[in-house]
């Protein structure tokens, strides 16, 4: 097997008067990211004296095939731009790069002499990659997660992870993986990555799921307040647990069996309630809730209460209004007990005086 290709490869050969053609190439393999701008750079030497000189960039040189410049080539019409100094500086610049683009580039040199020409070759590899990112589509609260921005040729600009499109800074990040250790339910969410000077060229987010116990577990009550016994009251049980909770308990502070099952749940007692969530990993107990029931036995004795004491106060006016009027009656009597007028006639006086 051959040696790898040095980083700058050097093409030289002697010319007809004595003066080296040379290209050197800065890279010899370019990985760029679809979408992106990647220049190709190098320097290059030609013979002295050498008239009617033409520089162009072809690709993939072919044996007895007359290179062609891509300027020319509609395929990148628009997309490139060619610079050279007096310093024999050469430059590529190729924009908004595709997958197509995937060719090996070559630098040429031309003269007005037919047989003064000469190629750099081999040239500059150039290989395309998009981002993708790989990662489990659910882990369980408590496990890790690395995740992976995968590409098909090697970049070298460091890369950025990006959580529902914020970039992160408190994670793990290592070359191109994200590493999520002891997972919790706020790592959910949707993660792309990018690398440095190309954020604009994310890779298709990817959605990570974490499955959690329940939380948050909490009793709402309808209508609050003393509620009257036989009205409708209902206690709601809500909790957030992924996968969602389907399975509600309901316990009566100070028992041991459920007296209740399902989101809600309508007491008929006075007492403290609370409500159980549980999904597969796991349940949680909401702390409990009173429930006040005003019962109409109660206003019943207090109506009946109420009502008797008015009926003997009643009576007791009524009897002490009587009383009052007998004692009336008898005083009367006695004023007219007293009058001589109101006697009758004595028998025995009758006889006296005649």
């Amino acid at each position: 097997m051959a040696p790898p290709l040095p980083v700058i490869f050097q093409l030289m050969i002697v010319g007809a008067f004595g003066t080296e053609w040379s290209v050197k190439y800065n890279q010899q393999e370019i990985c760029a990211l679809k979408g992106s701008t990647v220049f190709m750079n190098g320097t290059f030497t030609h013979p002295e004296h050498l008239t009617g000189v033409i520089t162009f960039w072809m690709i993939n040189p072919a044996h007895e095939v007359e290179p062609t410049d891509i300027s020319e080539d509609p395929d990148f019409s628009g997309r490139v731009e060619f610079f050279t100094d007096e310093q024999k500086h050469f430059s590529l610049k190729l924009s908004d790069v595709v997958k197509k683009d995937e060719h090996q580039f070559c630098f040429r040199i031309r003269s007005s002499v037919e047989e003064q020409k000469w190629l750099g070759k081999p040239g500059i590899e150039l290989r395309v990659t998009e981002l993708h990112v790989e990662a489990p589509e659910e882990v369980t609260e408590g496990e890790t997660a690395d995740l992976t921005c995968n590409t098909t040729c090697s970049l070298t600009d460091p890369f950025i992870w990006y959580k529902n499109g914020r970039p992160l800074t408190t994670k793990t990040i290592k070359n191109n993986q994200l590493h999520l250790q002891t997972v919790s339910s706020e790592d959910a969410g949707s993660y792309s990555c990018a690398v440095r000077g190309s954020q604009h060229l994310r890779s298709t987010a990817h959605s990570l799921t974490v499955r959690y116990p329940p939380k948050n577990v909490s009793v709402s009550i309808s209508p609050s307040g003393e509620i009257v016994e036989g009205s409708s009251v209902t206690l709601t049980c809500s909790s957030d647990g992924n996968p969602p909770v389907k399975n509600y308990t309901w316990f009566k502070e100070g028992g041991t069996s459920p007296v209740g099952s399902g989101h809600s749940h309508s007491p008929l007692q006075s007492g403290s309630y609370y409500c159980e969530a549980q999904n597969e990993h796991g349940s949680l107990r909401s702390a409990p809730v009173p429930v006040v029931l005003r019962g109409y036995s109660t206003i019943l004795y207090v109506a009946v209460g109420v009502g008797l004491c008015g009926i003997t106060a009643f009576l007791a006016v009524v009897s002490w209004r009587r009383k009052k009027r007998q004692d009336g009656n008898t005083d009367e009597d006695l004023y007219v007990n007293l009058d001589p007028r109101s006697h009758p006639p004595d028998d025995n006086a009758s006889s006296d005086h005649d």
